[in-house]
């Protein structure tokens, strides 16, 4: 089996390289220009938006890693028809399966799960929690000073480390998990404020967190990213349409190991706050 990732430069797409890597699995990583790559994985420079220009690459593919969102995914499909390609592991979203969808997050991910579905190939879809590399989003303030703002104090998310669904990904294609589609979540529910305290105690400073009104977080969100997708989030978390702070042992029963905590995320990581 050989598995084309990607995103291999991104946080899921990377974490999914190192687990083909520890799993002995070759791989190809769809990249843009040259970054390190373990051993056993080849360099793929192509665009995902522009199908054509990795078409050659998809040969000798028998599972792709795909993620959600960009243009002409059909054609990209029918290319990994053509070539033999078996299976593909999806990241979508757990917005697809929120009490209303009608959002342009949920929307993109959705299309890409029906474009799967539609391309004849055996699937696993992945939609996992919003994950603990978001906590990077931080990042300035936390240079800045000790106190954090935070969006949504009182909501507590069951964040997921990348590489647990890296791992729940390889065990897709290497095992029989098609026509499945997963939800995926961390071990246990936190607030923003209990992440920023996480993240302060393995950098070693007394971050504490301030909480923003919804009337401030819709302004930092607006502010932030384009309306459509801004609306999506207020949605998911200011008015409950998903729901990311229930725990459930997906990650276990699949991976044969427990989900990494936020505490494990962020002591791998202290370097990248400083």
């Amino acid at each position: 089996m050989t598995v084309l990732v990607t995103g291999a430069s991104g946080n899921a797409g990377g974490a999914v390289v190192e687990a083909l890597t520890e799993a002995g699995v070759p791989g190809r990583a769809l990249v843009r220009k040259d970054i390190p790559l373990p051993g056993g994985i080849e360099a793929v420079h192509g665009d995902l938006n522009r199908p054509e220009t990795f078409k050659e690459a998809l040969d000798g593919v028998s599972g792709i890693f795909l993620l959600s969102g960009y243009e002409r995914v059909e054609e990209l499909l029918a290319n990994a028809v053509e070539a033999g390609v078996r299976k593909v592991v999806l990241l979508s979203s757990s917005s697809v399966v929120g009490t209303d969808t009608a959002n342009a997050v949920a929307e993109y991910h959705q299309a890409a799960e029906d474009a799967v579905k539609a391309s004849g190939l055996e699937w696993t879809f992945l939609r996992p929690n919003a994950f603990m590399t978001n906590t990077l989003r931080w990042l300035d303030q936390i240079r800045a000073g000790d106190v954090i703002r935070v969006q949504w104090p009182d909501i507590a998310i069951s964040t997921i480390h990348p590489r647990d669904i890296a791992d729940v990904a390889v065990k897709a294609f290497t095992g029989d998990h098609g026509g499945t589609a997963y939800r995926l979540t961390g071990p246990v529910a936190l607030t923003p404020g209990e992440q920023v305290e996480i993240v302060g105690e393995a950098i070693g400073r007394p971050l504490r967190a301030q909480g923003l009104s919804r009337a401030e977080t819709h302004d930092e969100l607006y502010a932030a990213m384009p309306a459509k997708y801004a609306s999506a989030m207020e949605s998911f978390y200011g008015d409950g349409v998903i729901d990311e702070t229930t725990v459930n042992d997906t990650v276990g029963t699949v991976t044969g190991h427990a989900p990494r905590t936020l505490q494990q995320w962020a002591h791998e990581n202290a370097a990248l706050f400083s």
